[in-house]
């Protein structure tokens, strides 16, 4: 999921759903959607960033995705996706990580992160994030600090309490762009609490399933917990855009992939599958 996203009203504060932010409808075209002339790459262009606001909210809950707040607050021109400012480069060192049996995830998200596979090569930028990131909880709660600045302070206040209650630790983005350069994957990690990672995910289902603006999406085989769906968008659209969510102990796994239509969703299951394959607690069965 992309995160400079619209959030809607999260399953955490059952309480006072009517406080927070609701979903802003995804529009069908405006300035950054691309000529149907111009078979543009996806790592060029973002068709459906619009679409992607929708589904912000039950991918991310309400605080843990910190770009989606200032859009909600702020309408900017749709911005161009640059190329990588820089290639990807490997942890320091050789760090153990992997899950425990209780769920948790241990080691440097980026090491947790699926490598790029064959036929792949690093992405385009993920906005700020770069295309090869991680991010600790320190990091991402003075950054929410500043973007909590634009609205209003009761919406401010119960959000940071929201955030809080997460017990962030981190997160992790990677980019992934085909080597036709007609398909772009990204991939992230957010790490906290396990409880609301679980609850998370679940909203997610409802949210997508129950609301008749998405798509139905692919299975993944082997993980039930794993949920797809595609943006809305008329038949004809050059650009088609899927994400998928998932959760693993306590990382919540977010998968947007955008292409040339029809997209290869053969080839995202699999390497959404090889992603949740490599976050497996011990003993589990694929």
């Amino acid at each position: 999921m992309n995160d400079d996203t619209v959030t809607a009203t999260p399953a955490a504060p059952a309480a006072e759903p009517e406080s927070m932010p609701a979903p802003e409808q995804p529009a069908a075209t405006g300035p950054g959607t691309p000529d149907p002339a111009d078979p543009a790459t996806p790592g060029s262009r973002r068709l459906l960033r619009a679409g992607a606001a929708t589904a912000a909210a039950a991918l991310v809950g309400v605080a843990i995705g910190i770009g989606i707040i200032k859009t909600q607050y702020d309408d900017p021109a749709p911005a161009t996706a640059a190329a990588p400012s820089t290639a990807p480069t490997p942890t320091a060192s050789a760090t153990p990580y992997g899950a425990k049996s209780n769920g948790s995830h241990f080691g440097s998200l980026r090491d947790l992160l699926l490598p790029v596979p064959a036929g792949y090569r690093p992405g385009p930028d993920d906005g700020v994030y770069g295309n090869d990131t991680e991010l600790n909880g320190e990091q991402l709660s003075a950054e929410l600090d500043a973007e909590l600045q634009q609205i209003p302070k009761d919406k401010r206040d119960k959000l940071r309490s929201y955030w809080e209650g997460l017990h962030v630790k981190a997160t992790g983005v990677r980019t992934y762009l085909s080597t036709g350069d007609d398909l772009v994957i990204g991939l992230k990690l957010r790490q906290f609490n396990q409880q609301e990672v679980q609850r998370i995910n679940e909203y997610t289902a409802v949210f997508t399933g129950d609301t008749g603006l998405f798509r139905i999406g692919p299975s993944i085989p082997g993980h039930p917990e794993a949920h797809c769906y595609l943006m809305p968008a008329p038949p004809s659209a050059p650009i088609d855009y899927l994400e998928c969510s998932a959760a693993e102990g306590d990382l919540l796994v977010i998968m947007n992939a955008e292409g040339v239509a029809p997209l290869p969703k053969d080839k995202i299951v699999a390497l959404f599958t090889l992603q949740l394959d490599r976050l497996a607690r011990p003993g589990a069965s694929a």
